[in-house]
């Protein structure tokens, strides 16, 4: 049965409320794809008598939790679109290398690590190309809205056809270990990483000043208003000599003028341009 138009104005406002997340009309088939088997799972037949139970708070303030969670999109991979982490390694993280080295310290958030591949592909870049910050103190942060995908990042488990994509063997022999027919993180990487629940559109935890920012493929589902919220507190939040990366379709034009895209092509590359 297909989801109602009065179903979805109350799913889409109920997905806005919690997340920020922007459904537009079209996109009802998402939710009939994401949300049936969620309403199958708490014992109902359809995605209706799901909002009929929301309705009358049958389920308490859970169910809002894991709606979103079904609704958020994680499309991800290793060293997905090379470019960034080419810039990455090559442009951004030398430069910031040589300007620390006296405090020894460097922080770096990935701001939606979906089931950990990006996060981890950083975390590798550091340790095959940089031995000299291997005693430093190093802050790495990755969040996401969803603790079922964290609880993915903490595990690091991937199937095969995970690490087929964008992961180098050399990497994965070097950087993962066989657990029946999928390769898990080995756990001196993961341990490299702090994994923490974070909405991005409600208030943020304590985070130190940010070298290195990658929130990519994310700004394309919320509105304008929140997008610019976003990147205000990004501006805030990122060193003056930092670097923010976004994904290829979206961009900080007429939304925040104080970052600079960088000429380094297509990286989705920004910094601060007049800091704040």
């Amino acid at each position: 049965m297909a989801i109602t138009e009065n179903d979805f104005n109350f799913l889409k406002k109920l997905v806005y409320d919690q997340s920020a997340i922007v459904l537009e009309t079209g996109k009802e088939y998402l939710v009939e794809s994401r949300l049936q088997p969620l309403a199958q799972k708490e014992g109902l037949k359809s995605i209706e008598e799901l909002v009929q139970q929301i309705r009358l708070n049958k389920f308490g303030n859970g169910i809002n939790k894991k709606i979103v969670e079904a609704m958020t999109t994680n499309e991800t991979s290793f060293f997905r679109d090379v470019h960034p982490f080419e810039t990455l390694k090559k442009e951004i993280l030398p430069p910031l290398i040589e300007k620390r080295k006296i405090r020894q310290e460097l922080n770096l958030w990935c701001g939606a690590s979906s089931s950990g591949q990006e996060p981890y592909s950083i975390a590798m870049i550091l340790r095959e190309n940089f031995p000299q910050i291997s005693k430093w103190k190093i802050n790495f942060y990755a969040s996401d809205i969803s603790q079922q995908m964290l609880d993915r990042c903490r595990k690091g488990l991937y199937t095969q056809m995970e690490v087929n994509r964008g992961l180098p063997a050399t990497m994965l022999v070097k950087y993962f270990q066989r657990q029946g027919p999928d390769w898990q993180i080995k756990d001196e990487l993961r341990r490299t990483i702090l994994f923490r629940e974070i909405n991005l559109c409600g208030p943020w935890p304590y985070l130190p000043k940010m070298d290195v920012v990658f929130l990519r493929n994310v700004l394309i589902y919320f509105d304008v208003e929140t997008k610019k919220t976003i990147l205000n507190k990004i501006n805030r939040l990122l060193s003056p000599d930092g670097a923010l990366f976004m994904g290829a379709a979206e961009s900080t034009l007429n939304l925040n003028e104080n970052f600079a895209r960088t000429p380094y092509k297509q990286s989705g590359c920004y910094q601060i341009a007049s800091p704040t």
